[in-house]
């Protein structure tokens, strides 16, 4: 699966959406989702929480281990994706649609993410 072009990428395999009156979208990559196989447990952070850009703000389970969810921006949680929480298996069938796994009101815009030609040439080497 070929990385959405219009999303930016953390280092920590995190995607974020262009931000529509300052809200953006966050999920995970496909190749975090293949990387931990299949995911049954998703902790996601409580509306109205505050994430800071690099920390951890959540909680991915799979068959294969557990790992944690850092926030690639700094803001306000506005909405979590119930979704993902009843189903988790969304973060693997659909990491870019409906596998995303929450919206944030951002402080500021981030400056260090990847594009999606940057984020293919990291998870390639």
């Amino acid at each position: 699966m070929s990385n959405p072009q219009q999303l930016r990428y953390s280092k920590e395999h995190e995607w974020l959406s262009p931000a529509t009156d300052g809200v953006a979208t966050v999920g995970i990559t496909a190749h975090a989702a293949d990387a931990l196989g299949d995911v049954v447990y998703v902790e996601l952070p409580a509306v109205g929480a505050a994430v800071t850009a690099g920390e951890t703000c959540g909680e991915l389970e799979s068959t294969k281990s557990v790992s944690d969810l850092y926030s690639p921006v700094t803001g306000e949680i506005t909405e979590v994706n119930q979704d993902v929480v009843d189903d988790p298996a969304l973060v693997n069938s659909a990491p870019f649609e409906g596998g995303w796994l929450f919206k944030v009101r951002l402080d500021a815009e981030p400056a260090d993410l990847l594009s999606a030609d940057e984020y293919t040439a990291f998870t390639a080497g």
